[in-house]
């Protein structure tokens, strides 16, 4: 009995095994693709954002920096001999020198019913593309590995040994009318490699090939073109073949669609509801593949010029994600579905480090230190919130981004625009300063977001472009008190010129403002005093026990020991330019200096600023992905906090998955410094630039700052301040230059 018994008991136990495996089978994958796997990344000629197209350098890149099973993509051109080359465009002088090679080969063919003139493959025998060389065809992208590298042909991509190979055919009907068969060199290369796509825009040369490959591991994938662009064998417009996926899938087993067909946007451009083309793709039956991603484009300003928000808008919406997408920079795709995936579904944990500080609250959503620009920045997970003081004519210490009210507020378009004047201590340019208006005055001003890069046409969030409302200090740490931060920062400069020429004590001000709020007895939140005046940072450590930040307000190359002995006699910690961490010429990193390390073995943490979004202020080596950017000032320079308009992005960052796994993957690891730098063709590298200044004693120390007789105990009970200085005799009327200047300065708003 006990034999059967020990049987049963063995029984039961498998039985219960059984159906805890059989559920874990059964188990929905977190992935809504067709077929339950994470969606691939296709690298477009390979990393394109950076190399030329189809460059050796570009595949290679592709293959260092990505996902384990990123396909490498061929747009395949075919030579005079029947050849397969890898080239971005049909016209070979958009992509390469061929034009300066052979400055007579320019020629016009009839393509799809157009008349197109210029250098073609067809012209051409491999053997004479031997000295042609591959350029970026992008123009806002660097030109400095142009000519390095040759033509690349389909057998060299097979070299390489790509986890996965995807060739994309088009004008097959010119190649025939050149005697030259794509279906037959297509059917020649995957005799002897797995083609794992194939995809066109044409449906019959994609219906010429399904016999072919059916029964093997090749996909057939018809490429959609823009909406109104005809499909040349039917006649149709890709919207009208759109309509009828059952007809599509009898020859393919997915589509490329540009991203727009799934995620369309307004001109200006904000984010339409998504359209159900991947749905109903889904039901079908056929994969659905994204093209047109890159990091250095325009995007819908609801990704606020993250790209990596936009992949996961694609893959990990919660309705539907795509089998796949089609991209320049495939490291930017390849962490999206790796390592930022599924984070809310999984409650993904935060790591708490980098410490995370904005800057004039998530400005880079709404306009700087407004009440919209603060809640944001709690909302996206910022550590501290910031408020730089100005004062007010009547003494109302304020959060303003500037002592100038004409970068932040439409002051120039008001009746105060008569108020302009210039003050050379503060700013060479002519101003409208806060100093000379009430806090009703400035209360009652309409605030302007700041976009730092609108010389490249990179604007922020134009419906909220004159939104929310400024803050007093008071109302701002009342707003912060009851939040979920680690902290308030409160920076304070121009501290001098306050007392000096206007009689106002800002560090008493501040003093008085945290001790009416009671933060100086808060134990929930810590007080960072943030400031580039070392007398300011003496003066609240003479006063206080707040936590005390110094800000180099230049970019060095390094610090002297008396500078940083001098620094941590008065700060906690130290806010440095980016600059001043990765040393860079023409874009490029060609060096990483000591600073960090140096002031950090003086037990000084370190704070990098401003870290933005907008893929025009990273370095080459950053590949526009403001994450690549974080990782590096982490985890290379070894910083303590990121102080950024963007909050979110970092906290983003902190709760990636990868970072938890004990071991970054090769797309989380930072590139080495300097490394891109070294591939740059000596010939074309720019010449040296003049090294930054080191940091010493002189630059640190200053004079203490000078009391104010009478000095004012507090904005709500204190008598009226003096009146700010007059301006000076050539100023009292608006002079010539002036009145040139606030007209220039109204056009660009009126233009913006």
């Amino acid at each position: 009995m006990l034999g059967m018994s020990s049987f049963f008991s063995f029984l039961i136990a498998f039985l219960l095994f059984l159906s805890l495996v059989t559920a874990q089978l059964a188990k929905p994958s977190s992935w809504q693709t067709l077929s339950g796997s994470a969606p691939l990344v296709v690298a477009k000629g390979g990393f394109s954002g950076i190399f030329p197209d189809s460059s050796s350098a570009a595949y290679e890149l592709a293959m260092m920096s990505s996902k384990t099973d990123t396909i490498l993509w061929c747009d395949v051109r075919l030579t005079k001999d029947g050849f397969g080359i890898c080239l971005p465009d049909i016209k070979l002088d958009n992509c390469t020198n061929i034009a300066y090679v052979f400055p007579n080969g320019k020629n016009k063919y009839i393509i799809n019913g157009v008349l197109t003139k210029g250098w073609f493959s067809v012209d051409y025998a491999l053997k004479d593309l031997a000295n042609v060389g591959l350029v970026q065809a992008i123009y806002s992208r660097t030109e400095k590995f142009d000519l390095a590298y040759g033509i690349f042909g389909v057998e060299d991509v097979v070299a390489l040994k790509p986890p996965g190979l995807w060739l994309n055919i088009q004008h097959d009907a010119f190649y025939s009318q050149h005697l030259l068969n794509m279906t037959r060199y297509i059917l020649s290369v995957s005799k002897n490699v797995t083609v794992n796509y194939v995809s066109s825009p044409e449906v019959d040369f994609l219906r010429n090939l399904v016999r072919e490959f059916r029964g093997t591991k090749t996909k057939l994938v018809f490429r959609f073109l823009e909406y109104d662009d005809t499909e040349p064998t039917m006649n149709q417009k890709y919207s009208s073949l759109l309509k009828n996926l059952t007809f599509i899938k009898t020859f393919a087993s997915g589509i490329l669609v540009p991203k727009e067909y799934i995620w369309n946007a307004t001109n200006e451009p904000y984010l339409l509801p998504h359209t159900s083309v991947v749905t109903d793709a889904h039901k079908v039956g056929l994969e659905v593949f994204a093209s047109g991603f890159h990091n250095d484009a325009i995007i819908p300003f609801n990704y606020t010029y993250d790209p990596l928000a936009e992949y996961l808008n694609y893959v990990d919406n919660g309705d539907f994600s795509v089998d796949g997408v089609l991209t320049d920079h495939p490291i930017t795709s390849s962490e999206a579905i790796d390592c930022y995936s599924h984070m809310d579904k999984n409650n993904n944990s935060d790591l708490g480090k980098p410490t995370i500080i904005s800057y004039n609250g998530a400005s880079s959503d709404y306009p700087d230190c407004t009440d919209l620009a603060y809640n944001q920045a709690v909302l996206d997970g910022a550590d501290f919130i910031d408020c730089p003081v100005q004062m007010t004519k009547d003494g109302v210490p304020i959060c303003m981004s500037s002592i100038d009210l004409i970068q932040v507020t439409t002051v120039t378009t008001s009746a105060f625009r008569a108020r302009i004047s210039t003050l050379p201590e503060l700013q060479a340019a002519t101003g409208i300063f806060v100093f000379n208006f009430t806090w009703e005055e400035i209360h009652n001003l309409k605030p302007v977001i700041s976009s730092p890069e609108i010389n490249y046409g990179m604007v922020r969030n134009p419906r909220f472009k004159y939104s929310g409302q400024f803050m007093k200090l008071l109302d701002f740490l009342a707003f912060a008190k009851d939040k979920a931060l680690s902290g308030v920062t409160i920076k304070i400069n121009n501290a001098a010129f306050l007392v000096e020429k206007l009689g106002f004590d800002v560090v008493n001000e501040v003093i008085n403002a945290l001790n009416s709020t009671g933060y100086n007895n808060l134990s929930t939140q810590q007080v960072m005093i943030q400031s580039n005046s070392s007398s300011v940072l003496m003066k609240f450590k003479q006063q206080t026990k707040y936590n005390l930040s110094y800000v180099v307000h230049e970019s060095i190359s390094n610090a002297d020991n008396s500078s940083i002995a001098d620094i941590a006699n008065f700060a906690h910690s130290v806010a440095i330019d980016k600059k001043s961490i990765f040393l860079e010429n023409y874009n490029y990193i060609i060096d990483q200096t000591q600073v960090v390390k140096r002031l950090k073995s003086a037990g000084l943490a370190v704070y990098v600023y401003v870290l933005q979004n907008e893929f025009v202020t990273h370095f080459w080596d950053f590949f526009m992905d403001p994450y690549v950017e974080i990782n590096s000032y982490v985890n290379i320079s070894g910083v303590d906090g990121i102080i950024t308009d963007s909050p979110r992005t970092t906290k983003t960052y902190r709760r990636n998955t990868c970072a938890k796994s004990g071991g970054f993957p090769n797309y989380m690891e930072a590139l080495g410094v300097g490394t891109l730098w070294t591939l740059i063709p000596p010939v074309v590298l720019p010449p040296a630039v003049a090294p930054f200044p080191v940091l010493d004693a002189a630059d640190v120390l200053e004079s203490p700052l000078p009391s104010v007789k009478g000095a004012k105990t507090g904005p709500s009970t204190s008598p009226s301040p003096p009146t700010a200085p007059a301006p000076s005799s050539s100023n009292v009327h608006l002079n010539s230059v002036a009145l040139i200047s606030l007209s220039v300065i109204m056009m660009k708003l009126t233009l913006w």
